[in-house]
């Protein structure tokens, strides 16, 4: 070894031991943090407060992004900070996460991107339960389902507010990207197709196009879909990319939806009452009488008052044929004193109006 080679090893080894150094100063920095989380979290335990606090948790993301000089990107600097506030949330409260399953569905994922791989996700089979779940306390929030870009709302989850106190906490929207999966990864060989019937909706004019004679086959979910395409190797599922990690299957054909734009939108369910952020959405329930007009006057205070109406969904309701329900969505927090006029105004024209939560608008 020449005399240049030994001085680049002995470089080598003082950055390594610098690296060591500043390991060890990280990993007690860590370590303060979290217990200075858990101390908040016996804090908040003392007053019944929640500990999830997205907006508490982008702001700091935002305020150490406006910081960092580089060379750390500001992606993995999201990264790693999102991870580090994840551990220190664990330290205050391990949380239950009830959701739509089963495993590597797309609220699954939905899931484990608002919490944390940290959390304990729980699987079950309907949207009610996941309702019951956290009704009973069993777990501390539910994510479900609530409207799809291409397909519409998701009724079901509409229905069970009306019969639920649980509040919408906060709101998350996932991408969806269907792939075509098999054991072979041979479009060639598959003759039969299996998955939920939302898919095979989004899907149809990739299947008619480049699989017409395939028999396509309802499931529960795309998750037992790839379950079922395992048990033959002329059969496919059409799920996502997370089935595929988990079952082990091949892509024979990726992203075969139809619409490029496919997003899903999902509801995080509690009982918490989050604060005002400064970019929020009010969510209401509410009825009117069978009246003419009565619809256009339990909505014309949300434009008297400059109010941004985001959505408006109709749905039959229960107790009475050819009466319905409301769902609306309003810019706005409800402790927003204009947002709470608006629906003091309302309440005269609706025989019941319900909030089912305040909470930080998410990026679609």
């Amino acid at each position: 070894m020449d005399l240049r080679e030994n001085g680049q090893d002995e470089k080598i080894a003082n950055l390594r031991r610098s690296i060591d150094e500043i390991d060890d100063a990280v990993l007690d920095l860590l370590n303060r943090r979290v217990s200075l989380a858990e101390a908040i979290g016996a804090l908040k335990a003392q007053t019944g407060n929640r500990v999830m606090d997205k907006a508490r948790e982008e702001s700091i993301l935002q305020r150490l992004a406006g910081l960092n000089p580089g060379p750390l990107s500001p992606d993995m600097l999201r990264r790693i900070f999102a991870d580090i506030i994840a551990a220190s949330r664990q330290a205050q409260e391990s949380k239950r996460i009830s959701y739509l399953g089963p495993e590597a569905t797309f609220t699954h994922v939905a899931a484990l991107a608002f919490f944390n791989e940290l959390d304990t996700f729980v699987p079950h089979p309907s949207i009610r339960d996941v309702f019951d779940d956290v009704e009973k306390g069993t777990s501390r929030y539910g994510v479900v389902p609530v409207e799809n870009s291409i397909e519409g709302a998701v009724n079901h989850t509409l229905d069970l507010f009306l019969e639920s106190e649980l509040h919408i906490c906060a709101e998350s929207y996932l991408a969806i990207s269907h792939d075509l999966l098999s054991k072979s990864g041979d479009l060639e060989k598959i003759r039969t197709i299996y998955s939920h019937p939302q898919p095979f909706a989004q899907c149809r004019t990739w299947l008619k196009t480049h699989l017409p004679h395939a028999e396509l086959v309802e499931c529960g979910s795309t998750s037992q879909a790839a379950q079922k395409a395992l048990l033959a190797d002329d059969a496919a599922a059409i799920a996502g990319s997370a089935a595929a990690r988990l079952y082990d299957l091949k892509v024979a054909a990726p992203a075969i939806q139809d619409a490029v734009r496919n997003t899903t939108r999902f509801l995080v369910i509690g009982r918490d009452a989050p604060r005002p952020t400064g970019n929020d959405k009010t969510s209401i329930l509410f009825v009117t009488a069978h009246i003419p007009g009565a619809l256009f006057k339990a909505l014309e205070p949300i434009a008297a008052s400059g109010l941004n109406m985001l959505k408006l969904e109709s749905r039959p309701a229960r107790h009475k044929n050819w009466s319905y329900v409301f769902f609306v969505d309003l810019e706005g927090h409800v402790k927003n004193e204009k947002v709470k006029q608006c629906l003091a105004k309302m309440e005269a024209f609706c025989q019941f109006i319900k909030i089912l939560g305040a909470y930080p608008v998410a990026l679609s």
